[in-house]
């Protein structure tokens, strides 16, 4: 609304994005009043007053910011926990330099060194060439930004959220604008991973996996339990080291799995940090015979290696488990956690394949942006914008049929965009952290003979009279720490630390305890009844 001088109302502006201020015969003097629209946000000068004091009011309710530093110790912001893993502090101590020997090209003494014999950074793209490997490890990746940018490198996730606050328009689905519209995203191969190979203690952990495929026919999922270790055959490298395999509640056929609500998944991940063991990754089978009674082999470049919906579930899990870091502001970026699919090999055997998604991938899952298609297992889809969320572009590069390299959109999307293969190996030297043949029932295995119960207990105690044999299965000890009929909370705590530090005289005293007594008490019973 326009006012004369004398402040009299005048004639209605409407601004379109042709106006002037010829047009629009405006002058100097006249003054301007701003009606907002239904649905605009404005903050007035009172809620500007109450702002600055320390409250803020919004539509019909009012939050007190001091009340929020209270709750954060003086801080309007959380604050941040770092956690990092062992490995990564070990490595972040390390400069990562590869020594090189002298060659016939050095023309100097053996306590001198050229450009020929120098030592190389860890991210030398003709070291990791030479020596075959793909992708540069992560702490290679934060010494090659360190050196390139001269100081502290910061790394942050990729944010595909409108960005809040902002009061210069409506909302979405209203209105949007450069400032608070989130950049389109074109989709890279990354080239650096977060875990550089992917080892079994034994064979023997997969085989008891396996078991439930051979005597049903039916595909199984389950969960990587272990620790991460440094992997010496990548600069500055990480594996992740599995010793047990957890099988969580699900529905399973020839065809399907899905996994169903576990109500035990909080306290499995406690007694794992009580043995030294983290949740690093899952597994799953995708197992067809033939006709000739070996595995079909249909996972291969002419196909795919991981569908869309299975990296939709990579990204949902890495998304869970982030990967800690000091050099993010949010204290995360990226993910440790790995994917094993077992499948047929080209030679139609049995063999494990494992892989990450992008930090990109985990982006778009985070952000419920990436959907499967229906036909084309290898071909993912972006969803488009709706009035409830706001999609930015998202683009990928390939090269036509003429060698050009062109930019299409996303709709649909090539998943080998998304993946990182990672090598599945197990070592020459077989170590066996916990019983994996002939040991105590695997969990939520509706198999005959593979029920746990006091009477599965019972039988197993009389297979081994040895203690410490005797706990030297990890999947006893879960059922030890999530069955009803006596609950071993807190008590069992000890029991882990000495299997974990291997001291047997630890688990001797505990059994000295009346926990562990009034569990025998019942197998006795037990025992006595089936007399």
């Amino acid at each position: 609304m326009k006012r004369d001088q004398n402040g009299r109302p005048g004639e209605e502006v409407r601004f379109t994005r042709t106006s002037t201020l010829v047009s629009l015969k405006l002058k100097t003097g006249d003054v301007l009043y701003v009606t907002p629209k239904a649905g605009t946000r404005f903050i007035t000068e009172d809620q500007e007053d109450n702002q600055n004091n320390g409250n803020m009011s919004t539509s019909g309710s009012s939050t007190s910011l001091n009340s929020i530093k209270s709750a954060n110790n003086n801080s309007t912001l959380p604050l941040i926990q770092f956690e990092e893993d062992p490995v990564d502090v070990e490595l972040s101590k390390q400069d990562g330099m590869i020594p090189q020997k002298k060659t016939s090209r050095c023309n100097h003494t053996s306590n001198q060194a050229c450009i020929y014999c120098a030592p190389r950074e860890p991210y030398d793209p003709e070291y990791l060439r030479d020596n075959g490997i793909k992708f540069m490890s992560f702490h290679s990746y934060l010494r090659k930004l360190t050196r390139e940018k001269t100081k502290f490198a910061s790394i942050e996730d990729v944010n595909l959220r409108i960005k809040p606050g902002c009061t210069n328009h409506p909302p979405w689905p209203e209105s949007i604008c450069s400032a608070c519209q989130p950049a389109a995203l074109t989709l890279n191969r990354q080239t650096y991973r977060h875990v550089d190979n992917i080892e079994f203690e034994n064979p023997a952990i997969v085989d008891e996996f396996l078991a439930y495929w051979r005597n049903t026919g039916s595909q199984r999922g389950g969960y990587l339990y272990g620790r991460y270790e440094k992997f010496t055959q990548t600069p500055l490298g990480i594996k992740a080291v599995i010793v047990a395999i957890y099988e969580p509640p699900q529905e399973c056929s020839r065809d399907h799995i899905r996994l169903i609500p576990d109500e035990n998944e909080g306290r499995v991940d406690e007694l794992a940090q009580g043995l030294g063991l983290t949740r690093v990754g899952w597994i799953f089978t995708d197992l067809v015979n033939d006709s000739s009674g070996q595995v079909k082999h249909f996972r291969n470049i002419d196909s795919h290696f991981l569908s869309a919906q299975e990296c939709i579930m990579a990204g949902f899990f890495q998304n869970k488990f982030p990967n800690v870091t000091k050099l993010s502001s949010s204290g995360k970026h990226g993910s440790k956690f790995v994917t094993v699919v077992v499948t047929g090999s080209a030679d139609r055997s049995v063999h494990m394949e494992g892989y990450q998604v992008s930090n990109q991938c985990m982006a778009l899952v985070r952000e419920n942006i990436l959907l499967p298609t229906k036909d084309a297992p290898e071909l993912g889809y972006v969803r488009e914008s709706s009035s409830k969320q706001y999609v930015p572009d998202v683009f990928f590069k390939e090269k036509d049929k003429y060698g050009n390299e062109v930019t299409k959109l996303a709709r649909p999307l090539p998943v080998e965009y998304l993946l990182i293969d990672v090598p599945v190996a197990t070592p020459l030297t077989p170590v066996q952290t916990f019983r994996s043949t002939g040991g105590f029932p695997v969990e939520n295995r509706p198999m005959e003979g593979h029920l746990q119960d006091f009477a599965s207990l019972a039988n197993y105690r009389r297979q081994y009279v040895n203690l410490p044999e005797f706990f030297r299965d990890f999947h006893l000890l879960v059922y030890l720490g999530t069955q009803s009929v006596h609950p071993l909370d807190d008590e069992l705590l000890p029991l882990l630390s000495a299997i974990r530090d291997e001291k047997t005289e630890k688990i001797f005293a505990w059994a000295e305890s009346n926990h562990w007594h009034t569990i025998e008490a019942l197998i006795q019973n037990y025992n006595d009844g089936y007399q």
